[in-house]
């Protein structure tokens, strides 16, 4: 009878290489990823910038208001 060994039971596989699909779906998903936090910073900076610009001007009073 023969003497089984640890690799004759269980065979270790590597893991499969990358298929062309595969790489262009994971540089897709990280360009798209680097873009939604671009996007998101922008969205943010922006939103403060408006409340800041918003919180510093004086409440607009027209001539007909101060007539009255």
């Amino acid at each position: 009878m023969a003497k089984l060994t640890k690799t004759d039971v269980f065979k270790a596989y590597d893991s499969k290489p990358e298929t062309p699909m595969d790489k262009t779906t994971r540089v897709v998903r990280k360009m798209v990823d680097e873009d939604a936090e671009k996007r998101q910073a922008k969205i943010t900076r922006l939103r403060n910038a408006r409340l800041e610009r918003e919180a510093n001007t004086p409440p607009e009073t027209t001539a007909k208001n101060r007539r009255s």
